[in-house]
């Protein structure tokens, strides 16, 4: 910024939000009955994950009046999501005028918390959001709004207890914890982890990473680096390399010609964010396959970032058919030819498959997929990562493989980029959050009811306070039966 930070700005619109909450009765009253399990509150919902989709759900929840609310992280304050950890691009791609997890409240976007500190000619000149300015924001919401999340705490296993969800805890907070409702919003990794190729299995990590890894890129100066993909993270770690010194980037690109064109952006509306949950499965799936198949590219000023280097070089048509360790580095054998590089690394996603998760151990085996049956060959193609994904209800909960066999599944909701099949880009990627975040609440506040129905229709029946005293009127009646009688 070409000037500094306007505190008294800040002050002024922290009001002006207190003020809209207000005219609005938000966050409204709390009126879910408080519950005990063996003389241990419970919680009405846990949500695991601290990031933007953590606080979109937590404001949310708390909003509508659902209360009795904690929200946990493993990492520290400040580092939750990927925004200054393994987030490694400059700004985001996202237009600088979305509203992201404002929720509908003007003075909670990113806009609004901009130009009170820095004003609105500073808006204007503003091209991208700078990705660090992003997680400022994230940390100003979680503080304006007093959002109850813990770091520092990590979630290791799950169990069922009766109708409740038992939770073990590890770190800041540690034990077990019972809950009614459990979100997880565990963002990009969703419920599984990093996608790792075959042809890295038996490697030894000291001669690659993964692109959301914990990355020394000190050490890679003056070292020939192989990138695997076209991606953003591609080019933004390919990026990060160049820049901290390395000899060499090479990126290993599968596909015969770069991808241009951002096929979902061109077509985002409101249409998309409220309709695409509610069509048939089969338009889903080809909506899906269809923007898998074309691929999104590397945002233009990523890419830019990598080929002002004279020594990064776009290797396309470079399919990887094996990788081989040597005493000092690596040879992968390619399309193109066998090429040497001293290290790897692999931009290749994440997986929805979470059988590998041992705090997932005790439900993993009883969710439904889309493998599962809703997947029918008709659709088209058979895509692995699609037919991982988690086959959810309409408030992101999942749904059991077999019927009966885990009902707790029905009260746990997959608010994370997992979802995207089913539900839309509502979840994980910033543009429509808060939609997802209104559609989940929903969802949860109305099961909440319903299984509470009887201690709030006997409420009904024992509410007893007088609207009118009794001296209000003079019942005439008598009068009437005096008239009659002459």
């Amino acid at each position: 910024m070409t000037t500094a930070a306007q505190p008294s700005g800040l002050t002024a619109l922290e009001a002006q939000l207190q003020q809209d909450l207000e005219f609005l009765e938000l966050p409204a009253k709390a009126w879910v009955p408080a519950r005990t399990h063996h003389g241990a509150p419970v919680r009405d919902v846990v949500v695991i994950g601290g990031g933007m989709c953590g606080l979109a759900a937590s404001a949310k929840l708390l909003l509508t009046g659902i209360t009795n609310v904690v929200a946990y992280d493993a990492a520290p304050a400040g580092l939750e999501g990927p925004w200054v950890t393994f987030a490694r691009m400059e700004t985001l791609r996202s237009p600088k005028s979305l509203h992201g997890p404002s929720l509908g409240l003007p003075q909670l976007t990113f806009r609004a918390w901009f130009t009170a500190q820095w004003g609105a000619e500073a808006w204007q000149a503003l091209d991208k959001i700078p990705k660090d300015q992003w997680m400022d924001y994230l940390i100003w919401y979680r503080k304006v709004l007093n959002l109850p999340v813990r770091n520092n705490v990590r979630m290791t296993a799950i169990a069922a207890e009766g109708d409740l969800i038992a939770l073990d805890l590890t770190g800041a907070e540690t034990g077990r914890v019972y809950t009614r409702r459990l979100v997880l919003a565990t963002g990009r990794s969703g419920l599984g982890g990093f996608a790792v190729p075959d042809f890295l299995q038996g490697i030894d990590r000291k001669f690659w990473a993964h692109s959301a890894d914990d990355i020394d890129f000190s050490a890679l100066q003056g070292k020939r680096v192989a990138v695997i993909g076209a991606g953003a993270s591609s080019m933004d770690n390919a990026a990060t390399a160049l820049e901290n010194g390395a000899g060499a980037v090479d990126l290993l690109i599968r596909r015969k010609q770069m991808p241009r064109i951002n096929k979902m952006t061109g077509i985002g509306s409101q249409g998309v964010v409220h309709g695409m949950h509610q069509l048939p499965d089969a338009w889903k799936w080809k909506f899906v396959d269809y923007t898998a198949s074309t691929q999104t590219p590397p945002p233009r000023s990523s890419t830019l970032r990598v080929s002002r280097h004279a020594n990064a070089r776009f290797f396309l048509d470079c399919g990887i058919n094996a990788v081989k360790q040597q005493a000092e580095g690596l040879v992968i054998e390619t399309t193109q030819g066998a090429l040497q590089y001293d290290y790897l690394i692999a931009a290749t996603g994440f997986t929805n498959d979470f059988n590998g998760r041992p705090e997932f151990a005790a439900i993993a085996p009883y969710i439904r997929s889309w493998a599962d049956g809703r997947y029918q060959a008709e659709m088209g193609a058979a895509r692995t990562s699609m037919l991982e994904a988690p086959d959810l209800g309409p408030a992101f909960e999942f749904r059991e493989r077999q019927p009966g066999s885990c009902p707790l599944l029905a009260h746990i909701h997959c608010f994370n980029d997992a979802a995207m099949l089913t539900h839309g880009k509502v979840s994980g990627d910033i543009p429509a959050v808060s939609a997802g975040a209104d559609r989940l609440v929903r969802g949860i506040a109305a099961s909440l009811f319903a299984e509470d129905v009887e201690q709030h229709f006997d409420s009904l029946m024992a509410f007893d306070t007088p609207e009118l005293q009794g001296d209000e009127w003079v019942d005439s009646t008598p009068l009437l039966k005096q008239e009659n009688a002459l």
